[in-house]
């Protein structure tokens, strides 16, 4: 399937160059963020959603909809590929919200770039769904601080090594917080390559395991210049950049389809029904 990458940049808002360069691959990775929503609206009605690239294009591109991390990130490792750059599909192990010691299996998509010319890599990802995930990509180069254009703070460590692979942490700082605040854990993971066919079994046992987060209740995000708005379940909540203020509000289920069509910017079926 050919990547229509005129449309792919209307839906984003693009209008920058195309060169394979560090900056066009930070402002991509911001306007995708910003122009596409997360949405996990599929597994919570009982499917999968495809990550051929076709599908994603159909629902992303061309629809009123967004997608999780195999969806985002497969359509963005695309873009890149067809702009030159070099990409690699790695699979991060999510560490955020998870209790000390815990280990979860990797079901996160994200992606190492190489830029032409450039020595360096990067971490590039538009596919996490948190107010705490990558506005832009970042060098993949241990304890550098990165501010992003909303505030947003990440950092990339490495633990200490258990394996045959070195491991790197995603850490991110809540905006607005002091410099002695704590780094926050986001993923981690390995620079093991993984392939299309490994993602489509993860996407699977993501979408369809009962004890999966993203089959059990609906989680929606959407990112402006100015706040980051988040739907978990049935509460909306808004944070807006500086960091100081949040609202809270209980969505009836009456009320979803129009938050989610004007909030969000996605629009279902007339009469869809959402557990």
């Amino acid at each position: 399937m050919e990547l229509d990458l005129d449309a792919y940049f209307d839906r984003i808002g693009w209008t920058g160059g195309r060169a394979p360069t560090a900056d066009t691959l930070r402002a991509l990775n911001r306007a995708h963020v910003r122009g596409i929503p997360f949405e996990n609206l599929e597994p919570v009605l009982v499917s999968a959603p495809s990550i051929d690239l076709a599908d994603i294009q159909a629902k992303l591109i061309r629809s009123r909809r967004g997608g999780y991390c195999y969806e985002q990130n497969t359509l963005f490792a695309a873009v890149l590929r067809a702009l030159g750059f070099s990409v690699t599909g790695l699979a991060a192990r999510v560490v955020q919200g998870a209790r000390p010691g815990a280990i979860r299996p990797r079901t996160h998509m994200t992606l190492l770039v190489e830029v032409p010319g450039e020595p360096g890599r990067y971490l590039a990802d538009v596919g996490f769904g948190s107010e705490g995930g990558l506005l832009e990509a970042v060098p993949l180069v241990v304890g550098t601080v990165t501010v992003g254009a909303d505030g947003r703070r990440h950092r990339l460590v490495q633990p200490e090594r258990t394996g045959p692979l070195a491991t790197w942490l995603l850490q991110a700082r809540e905006v607005g917080a002091p410099e002695s605040a704590d780094w926050d854990g986001q993923y981690s993971f390995t620079e093991e390559p993984f392939e299309q066919t490994d993602f489509d079994v993860a996407n699977w046992h993501v979408a369809t395991n009962p004890r999966s987060p993203f089959s059990r209740a609906v989680h929606v995000q959407r990112t402006f210049p100015d706040r980051h708005l988040r739907l978990a379940g049935r509460e909306l909540t808004e944070k807006f950049a500086d960091g100081r203020e949040r609202r809270v509000v209980r969505v009836a289920d009456e009320e979803l389809l129009k938050v989610l069509a004007d909030d969000f910017g996605i629009e279902l079926p007339e009469g869809t029904k959402l557990p």
